[in-house]
């Protein structure tokens, strides 16, 4: 989506005028800001297609203006986190955050990235999803592998068709649990677990080794098309 127009945030003067540099020379309109604060105005005054959004800042941290800007807008945010911050990470991505990349980190890495938060916040409209040979038809709430008919259960339909809808998202346990489960369930990993093995017999050549439902350590899964 080139012309888009991106708000990076982040404190440290040399990673905004890299990723400046970069996201101009690819084709997009940027903005900066180095606070939590004036990143909440600077998108509030020039609504942003996309944020990259670091999430240790001065003032409002990263999980805060996530939250906020969660309240009023729908531009996909991709967080930029280091090693040891699993928790904040978890805690942007709950908070409406739709990808992350872990500094350090290439930058051909952050604009595919960058790309696929882009496409998918473009509305489709399709009632049939389709990640590589799966196909997700949400009116007839059925799934084909290969052409063939799934024998899936309500609950694995609908792990499914969240994957599907949000091919190539990292979703979080909480975030899959209150959409499949609902609010009450967000704490009830293990219903996920089972879930999701069950899911990967179904999908999967080989379950112990998925090429469709990835999972995240310690964060969550993710639905993408096979490499081969």
């Amino acid at each position: 989506m080139s012309g888009a127009r991106i708000l990076v945030v982040d404190d440290e003067p040399q990673i905004l005028r890299a990723l400046r540099t970069t996201l101009r020379g690819a084709g997009y309109d940027v903005d900066t800001a180095a606070t939590g604060e004036d990143a909440l105005t600077g998108a509030s005054l020039r609504p942003p297609d996309a944020v990259i959004l670091d999430l240790v800042l001065p003032g409002k941290s990263g999980v805060e203006v996530c939250r906020e800007l969660r309240g009023w807008s729908d531009a996909p945010v991709l967080v930029l986190s280091v090693v040891g911050e699993e928790q904040e990470k978890v805690a942007a991505l709950d908070a409406g955050a739709d990808d992350y990349v872990t500094k350090p980190f290439g930058m051909d890495e952050l604009l595919a990235r960058l790309r696929a938060v882009l496409r998918r916040a473009q509305p489709s409209g399709e009632q049939v999803l389709r990640v590589g040979e799966l196909e997700v038809d949400l009116e007839r709430r059925a799934a084909r592998l290969d052409g063939e008919l799934l024998q899936l259960t309500p609950h694995e339909f609908g792990l499914l068709r969240l994957f599907a809808a949000n091919e190539g998202k990292l979703l979080t346990h909480q975030k899959i649990l209150k959409e499949v489960w609902g609010p009450a369930y967000q704490t009830e990993s293990h219903y996920l677990h089972v879930y999701v093995s069950q899911l990967r017999r179904k999908i999967e050549r080989d379950p112990a080794r998925p090429r469709y439902l990835l999972t995240e350590t310690g964060v969550g899964y993710r639905l993408v098309e096979p490499k081969s």
